[in-house]
This record gives C-alpha cells, sequence and structure tokens, in this order.
C-alpha cells in the first residue's frame, strides 16, 4: 500500500474538510455542559449581588434595634459664643446661658539675659509653682502657691538648655520658650492647662534667671450662668452642667445665649425612611433577578430560584406578621404598608404622629426589650441566617461552584473522548486514502496495458 502523507493525496478526496466538520460535530458535545457552567457561573455572581443588598438592609436596621437611637436629643443655640451637643440623656427643655468668663492658661517671663549665658555652673532645681488665688475675681499675688513641680537643671546650662530640659520634661506642667525682647532673651512659660489651679505663677532656683513679675498673667477658670445658677469649670469644654448636655464656649456673652434642647424626631424619622428605602431597594433586586418575559426577552438570573423563593417568603413574614401585644404590633399602625409591588409606602403624615405621640410603644415595637424582641431584632435575626458564612446564600453558593467543578470534570472527559474520537476518524481516513490511491495506480497501470495490447493488434 502506498505512503499517505496528507490525507487527501492519494484519494483526491477532501478528507481533511471532512475530519474538520466530524471534529466540529464532536466538539457540539460540550455546548450544553460549557452553557450549564456559564449559568452557575452567572447565579454565583446574582447571589454576591443579592448578599451585598441583604447586608445593607441589615445595617439599615440596627440603628433601629437601639433603644438610644429613639432617645437622641437635638439642640438649637441662638446667639453667639456657645455650641452645644445634646446626648441622650439630656432631658428636653429651653436654657438661658450667660458667659461672664473664659478659662485660661496662665503664663510667666523670666527677666533678660544672653542666649549664650551660663545660668548654673552645678546641677540645680528649678522649682515652677502652680495655682493662681482669686479673692472677690482680683487675682491676689501674694497668696501662696497652691502646688509645685522640682526638675534638675544640668550645670552649664544655657537659656536653650533649660527650655529643652523643661520641655522634654511630660510632667512639668508646662511649655518653655525663648522671646526676644530687643535687649536680651527671656524665658516664658506657659501653663498647659487652662484654669487658676493649673495656672504656672512662679518659677525659682536658677540665680541667673528670675521670674519677672510684670510678666506674670494668671490663668483662670471659665464661669457662666445657666438659668440664673452660676457655672465654673478648669475648661471651656463644660460638660454636665446641663445633665446630658456638652457646652463649648468661645466669647463672653454681649447678651444672653437661647439654647433649646428637644428629641431628635427628624434624625429619628431619617432613620426609619432610610430602612424604608433600603428595604423596596432588596425587593426591586429581587424582582430584577427572578423577572420573566413572555415575549422571550433575557430572563432573571435567578427566574425559580429556590434560594430566591425562600429569601422573599422568609423577610415577608418578619414583615407583615404582627410583633407581640403591645399597642404598636405592625408597620401599618405606624404608617408604613405594603404596595401591590411588595414595596414599602409611607403614609407620613401617620409616621409623624407615631413618633411625636408614641415615642415610648415606637422604642418597643422597633428595639423591644431585647436585641431579638423588637421587629429589627427579629428581621435582623432573619437577615443573619441569610448573610452568614454558613447562611443559605453561601450554601447555594457553594452548591453552584460544586457544579460547575463537576461540569468541568465532564468537559474534560468529554474533550479526551472527542480527541479519540477524531484520531480513530483521522486513522480509518488515512486508510482509506490508501486505498483508493492503490486503486487509482493499479487501474492507471491496467488502462496502460490495455492501451498497449490495442496498439500491438492495430499494427497487426
Amino acid at each position: 500500500m502506498a505512503t499517505i502523507t496528507s490525507l487527501g493525496v492519494g484519494s483526491g478526496l477532501d478528507l481533511n474538510g471532512l475530519l474538520t466538520q466530524l471534529q466540529a460535530s464532536e466538539r457540539q458535545k460540550l455546548t450544553p455542559l460549557t452553557q450549564q457552567q456559564s449559568t452557575q457561573q452567572t447565579k454565583i455572581s446574582a447571589y454576591g449581588r443579592l448578599q451585598s443588598a441583604m447586608g445593607r438592609l441589615q445595617e439599615s436596621i440596627t440603628a433601629l434595634n437601639d433603644t438610644s437611637t429613639f432617645r437622641q436629643q437635638t439642640s438649637t443655640v441662638t446667639g453667639e459664643g456657645v455650641s452645644a451637643t445634646a446626648g441622650e440623656t439630656a432631658n428636653a427643655g429651653r436654657y438661658d446661658i450667660n458667659v461672664t468668663q473664659l478659662a485660661k492658661g496662665g503664663s510667666v517671663a523670666s527677666n533678660s539675659v544672653a542666649m549664650d549665658q551660663v545660668l548654673t555652673t552645678a546641677a540645680t532645681d528649678l522649682t515652677i509653682e502652680f495655682g493662681a488665688t482669686y479673692t472677690d475675681g482680683v487675682f491676689d499675688p501674694n497668696a501662696a502657691a497652691l502646688s509645685s513641680y522640682t526638675l534638675e537643671i544640668a550645670a552649664d546650662s544655657t537659656l536653650e538648655d533649660v527650655r529643652d530640659q523643661i520641655n522634654a520634661d511630660a510632667e512639668a506642667g508646662v511649655t518653655a520658650s525663648i522671646v526676644n525682647d530687643g535687649t536680651g532673651y527671656r524665658l516664658a512659660l506657659s501653663s498647659k492647662e487652662t484654669g487658676k489651679e493649673a495656672s504656672v505663677v512662679g518659677f525659682s532656683g536658677l540665680a541667673q534667671l528670675t521670674m519677672d513679675d510684670a510678666t506674670l498673667r494668671p490663668g483662670q477658670d471659665a464661669e457662666l450662668e445657666v438659668n440664673g445658677i452660676t457655672i465654673t469649670g478648669t475648661t471651656n469644654r463644660i460638660e454636665e452642667a446641663i445633665q446630658g448636655v456638652t457646652l463649648n464656649i468661645s466669647a463672653v456673652s454681649e447678651s444672653p445665649v437661647s439654647l433649646v434642647i428637644e428629641r431628635d424626631e427628624a434624625s429619628l424619622k431619617e432613620t426609619i425612611e432610610e430602612f424604608v428605602s433600603t428595604y423596596n431597594e432588596v425587593r426591586s433586586t429581587i424582582d430584577r433577578m427572578t423577572a420573566f418575559n413572555g415575549e422571550g426577552e433575557t430572563a432573571g438570573e435567578l427566574l425559580g430560584d429556590r434560594t430566591v423563593r425562600t429569601i422573599e417568603n422568609r423577610i415577608r413574614r418578619d414583615i407583615t406578621d404582627s410583633l407581640g401585644s403591645g399597642d404598636l404590633n405592625r408597620l401599618a399602625q405606624i404608617g408604613i404598608d405594603i404596595d401591590e409591588r411588595g414595596r414599602l409606602q409611607i403614609d407620613e403624615t401617620k409616621l409623624d404622629e407615631a413618633i411625636a405621640i408614641n415615642p415610648q410603644g415606637l422604642t418597643a415595637f422597633f428595639a423591644g426589650d431585647t436585641e431579638e424582641g423588637g421587629f429589627a431584632g427579629r428581621l435582623n435575626t432573619t437577615l443573619e441566617s441569610i448573610t452568614a458564612d454558613d447562611g443559605i446564600i453561601q450554601v447555594s453558593v457553594d452548591s453552584a461552584e460544586r457544579r460547575i467543578d463537576s461540569l468541568g470534570e465532564r468537559i474534560a472527559r468529554t474533550e479526551l473522548s472527542i480527541e479519540r474520537n477524531i484520531g480513530r476518524y483521522r486513522s480509518q481516513f488515512a486508510q482509506l486514502d490508501g486505498m483508493i490511491a492503490q486503486m487509482n495506480s493499479t487501474g492507471s497501470y491496467l488502462a496502460q496495458q490495455f492501451s498497449m495490447l490495442n496498439a500491438m493488434q492495430n499494427n497487426n
């Protein structure tokens, strides 16, 4: 049999083309498998978006599961020099505030010396004194200091050395700097804290460096009146002078400042509205994923998916079922209803009334007596079972991934089978090509012999 180096050479037939067609036909066996893989991958992507939507819904109800959300207060200040922050323990009311004095720190400076002058030839203790005393609102420079702090100054220290050693001591209670007064240099000390007790009022210990009494500026406490009651503080941040309220004062009042504390109803309403908006986004996400169009357009990625149906049923149950026996036990009672599309809609008037008139009932409904006892806690428990690492969504993702792996193994086996079939076809075609080539060769030989015989007969 003749040796065939390329299919079709011996027979003249398009065996390579036929083999290509057979190969394409064989590979069609892979199409349903790869399509199933793509479908599973699309599901995994959709599950991821669903997980994110559920996570956002869970975040939106976190505040509603906290009783402090329903006790938030808002503060309104009319006037200059005072700002206020009201916490949940603040009591609603109106307060007139008059700031008569701001808290400030003390300062003092030394006599003037040369910058490079050695202030002590031996190690020396420097004593810094604190505590400004006021009599009838007037500073008394002759009063004894309330406290003192001593630090050691190294031998042969200059003014710069003294400054640096003071600043290196975190417990010194002052910061030190150098001031050029035009004739020499002074050591200036400033209290780290405001208030009369923390005020620096003097220093001693260095013979070459003494205190200049004329530079003493004593610290003072903040003073203000709240509804006629005198309040003092060591800083300009006054906490709990009014229960649950922090006042920050920045200027002496030219006229009384008005502070009004009231329940932060607007913030609470925004929190509830955020929950409703997020729930409706989740509903829209699910609707897109499960959409079906009878005219043949692309269906949702999770159309007919059991996981989605389970999630829908669990959340719908929490949204619609009554809660306990309180005077508020359904969303509809506070103005939140479900429309024909399954989305929540708010009756503004009814919700505003519930917030204003029944804050205790609203707190009990949403937050309950325990973390899982209210509406928000119940829904959060359901969402945790959906979004947890071992929740229903992750279980579905894991199942889809296993399906993809299984299909990948089937694809690999099918491709191997296709290769074996194509190899067999190629071998059979090669044999066919050789046989036809041999037959063609035999036919040509016989035709040549017949031609020779005819020629011999004609010559005779």
